[in-house]
Formats: C-alpha cells, sequence, structure tokens
C-alpha cells in the first residue's frame, strides 16, 4: 500500500496534463463528452438494482502486521453483517520488485487475522491483496515481462495461500493497456489458485471511455491511465473477479462523476464474462485535488452511476467495492446501505 500511495501523485501529474491539452485543443469534443456523461446519469435506477451479496471492501495493512486486536475484528464483523459484502481485500505486501515478498516482516500477523475472520464472519472470504509499481511507466518497478518475477510472485502468492487467505487479490499500477506480461503473471498464478480452489481476482484501470484517449497519456507522460475495453475483457476471462477503480477521474461535478461511473459499468459489463465477478469501486475517502474532487466522487454519486449503468439486468455476479476501510467515514458506510444494500 506505502508504493500506492507514492504512485498517486505520478497519477495526478498525468491528470493535469490530460486536462490542460483538453482545456487547449480540445474544448468542443470534451463539452460534448461532458452533455453524454450528464445524460447517461439522468433517470432513475431500477429497483432491481440492488446488492446481490457480491460486494467488497478493501482493507488497510494494518490488519495483517500486529496493529489490530480480536476487538477490532469483533467490530469488523458487525459492521460487514447486514450488507453485502463478502470480500475482503487485506493488504498483505506491498511485493518486492523481484516479486518476492518478506512475510515475516511484512505480514506477521496474517495467519491470525484470518484465522479471526473465519470465526468472526465465517461467511466472508479474506484475500491476499499484493501488488507494486511496474515498469515500464515506474522505474524502478516491476517487470512483469521477466520469467524470473513472474514465478516468485506465483511463490509469493503460493506462501500468502498459506497463510490461510482465501484467494489472491492482485493490483499492479500503472499496467499498460496490451501488457503482455500482465496478462503472463495472471495464466501463471490462476493456475496456483485453480489448483488451491481459491479466487483470483484483480484491481482493473478504467475503460478508455473515447476512442484512442489513452495514446494521449502515454505520449506525453509515458504513463496509460485507462485500458482498452479489449484488454479489459482479456484480464477479465484470466480471473474469477475483476473490480473496477472507479475513482481518481478528475470528475469536477458529482453529475458527471456519476455518468463516467453509468458509462464505466456498462462498457464493463459488455465485455466481462457471464461466469466472472465484476465490481465496481466506491471512493469512500476525501480528496480535494485536481485527479479527485472530493465534492464530485462521492459513494452517492458512485451508487447511483453504478446502478445506472446496471439497469435491469438479471446479472448475479455484479457487486460494489469500497475503497478503504481506514478512511471510510459512516456517512459513506450510510451511503452504500441506503442506496445499495437497502435491506
Amino acid at each position: 500500500m506505502r508504493r500506492r500511495w507514492q504512485s498517486w501523485s505520478r497519477r495526478r501529474r498525468v491528470v493535469v496534463v490530460l486536462l490542460l491539452v483538453f482545456a487547449l485543443l480540445v474544448p468542443l469534443p470534451l463539452g460534448a463528452y461532458a452533455v453524454s456523461l450528464r445524460i447517461h446519469y439522468a433517470g432513475d435506477p431500477a429497483s432491481t438494482a440492488q446488492t446481490r451479496n457480491q460486494d467488497a471492501l478493501w482493507l488497510g495493512h494494518a490488519w495483517v502486521d500486529g496493529r489490530k486486536t480480536a476487538a477490532d475484528v469483533t467490530a469488523l464483523a458487525e459492521r460487514l453483517s447486514g450488507t453485502g459484502i463478502r470480500d475482503l481485500y487485506v493488504h498483505a505486501g506491498p511485493l518486492e520488485h523481484d516479486g518476492t515478498l518478506p512475510l515475516a516482516e511484512v505480514s506477521p500477523k496474517a495467519r491470525w487475522f484470518t484465522d479471526a475472520m473465519s470465526k468472526a464472519a465465517p461467511g466472508v472470504r479474506v484475500q491476499a491483496w499484493l501488488g507494486d509499481l511496474v515498469l515500464p511507466a515506474k522505474n524502478p518497478g516491476m517487470d512483469l515481462d521477466s520469467q524470473a518475477v513472474r514465478d516468485q510472485v506465483t511463490a509469493s502468492s503460493a506462501a500468502v495461500l498459506d497463510q490461510g487467505f482465501d484467494g489472491i487479490h492482485f493490483d499492479f499500477e500503472p499496467v499498460h493497456s496490451g501488457s503482455k506480461g500482465f496478462l503472463a503473471v495472471l495464466d501463471q498464478v490462476h493456475a496456483l489458485t485453480t489448483g488451491r480452489g481459491v479466487p483470483l481476482s484483480v484491481a482493473a484501470a478504467q475503460i478508455d471511455p473515447l476512442f484512442k484517449l489513452n495514446a494521449l497519456p502515454l505520449a506525453i507522460a509515458g504513463e496509460g491511465k485507462w485500458w482498452s475495453q479489449e484488454y479489459f475483457g482479456q484480464v477479465a476471462r484470466r480471473v474469477e473477479q475483476i473490480a473496477v477503480m472507479s475513482y481518481d477521474t478528475a470528475m469536477p461535478l458529482e453529475s458527471l462523476y456519476g455518468g463516467y461511473v453509468a458509462q464505466q459499468t456498462k462498457l464493463a459489463l459488455e465485455v466481462t464474462p457471464d461466469h466472472v465477478d465484476l465490481l465496481m469501486g466506491l471512493p469512500a475517502y476525501w480528496e480535494s485535488n485536481p485527479s479527485h474532487w472530493g465534492h464530485a466522487e462521492t459513494v452517492e454519486a458512485a451508487v447511483r452511476g453504478a446502478r445506472l449503468g446496471l439497469g435491469d439486468s438479471s446479472r448475479q455476479n455484479f457487486g460494489l467495492a469500497l475503497y478503504v476501510d481506514f478512511t471510510a467515514t459512516d456517512e459513506h458506510w450510510t451511503a452504500y446501505r441506503n442506496a445499495w444494500v437497502r435491506k
């Protein structure tokens, strides 16, 4: 998680550059796109668009490094009760750039936590959230094109499963759209998780909302923000669960952000296989900067957008994922419950 926080400032620079390019070169297309997002956000969500009990929550590193207590586990189980949350992605890394993971140093209380949660909330799966910054956008970073690195990632995944985790959740950033190394590591680790009878899930980039828009940040900053819809589908076919990081969008208004989430939901639904769980991320944190305007990127707007994107679909393996436990407030939880759980 430490490396993920550090990567945010770099991602913000990409967003700022994009905004400047838009403002100078494409005001009319940008205006038309804003209108289209507002249209996506219009209307009322279907009454059937509510939790399918396939939701998730990202958890910070404190749960596996000794900072949490039995009382915290009890409180977490009580918080989850009556929600649709089935999966917890607990930060068990970060991986080293060579794919190794010093378990004794990084997650000395992992076995305690997995055992405690299995007793406190037996219906909830606890997945190990692993990741790293990756080449070529981040240097130093992990080289997913290296077979030796992929072998180490697989070995590290096996080691955390031995700690009692119920699955592997990958968050490698930023993975360029079309990366063959990322697909290869998913294939390799999926063979492991299939053999263990546990799911492999992945935190996914957003889908390119406009034709070839991703070429701009790649050309300007060497870092792509989006995946093509085709590549998103290729990733989804290699896992049991894919969770879209549908936040840090730079949308300045709540209606535009909600419309963006609705569009992202529709695009993801089109290419996610029926047997694969699709989750849309909820921004349960506050920041105010060019990458994430806190007044616009709200849990309320994200839930409404996801519901509009889902429509009246009967698809059962669809859910929402709250990011992240240590910044989520009672207001965030209330917005999630009232608009999505509604029990």
